[in-house]
């Protein structure tokens, strides 16, 4: 009898924890660089490519990263958010271009609008990499320091915006 408690019992374990794993919401992953220094990185503007910026010029400001690449769909779904969001000048928007190539990147930002301040490019994706890019779309909020203060998995949405990063960037942006 005991032979086939155990199994049955091993099993329950596993379709318990596989019940739990499934109510979880995968845009949630949380990240071990909130309230951490953001990578340092220095990288060719996608415009012109003999231009570098680096991300200490950005120290002093509260700024958006986003992760974007021309072949990405769910880009082109946040894309229009983002071209509004600068509209406002509430923060300033830079893209990281990943993993693509540069004539592409420029025509898709030239089809769909330029949200972006500055847009630098991670052909190789080792920035990526340091910013522990799960895939893109990605969106960081950096404060005056530099550090870290939320990273979205995934498009911007109406929703994150407005309960989310608006208010998170207007209350770094009244900090010292």
């Amino acid at each position: 009898m005991m032979r086939y408690l155990l199994p049955l019992f091993a099993f329950m374990v596993l379709a318990a924890f596989l019940l739990v794993g499934l109510t979880l919401n995968p845009r949630q992953v949380p990240s071990p660089l909130i309230d951490k220094p953001a990578p340092k990185f220095q990288l060719n503007h996608l415009h012109q490519p003999d231009q570098i910026m680096s991300s200490d010029e950005n120290l002093g400001k509260v700024w958006m990263l986003n992760v974007w690449a021309s072949w990405c769909v769910a880009c082109r779904d946040e894309h229009p958010l983002l071209v509004q969001l600068a509209r406002t000048g509430i923060v300033p928007i830079y893209g990281l271009n990943y993993k693509d190539e540069r004539n592409t990147a420029l025509q898709w930002l030239k089809r769909y609008g330029d949200p972006y301040a500055i847009s630098i490019v991670d052909s190789d994706g080792k920035v990526g990499i340091d910013y522990g890019v799960y895939g893109v779309p990605e969106t960081y909020v950096i404060d005056k320091k530099g550090i870290i203060r939320h990273k979205q998995i995934g498009p911007v949405t109406v929703d994150s915006l407005e309960k989310t990063i608006i208010p998170l960037i207007k209350e770094l942006q009244q900090q010292a």
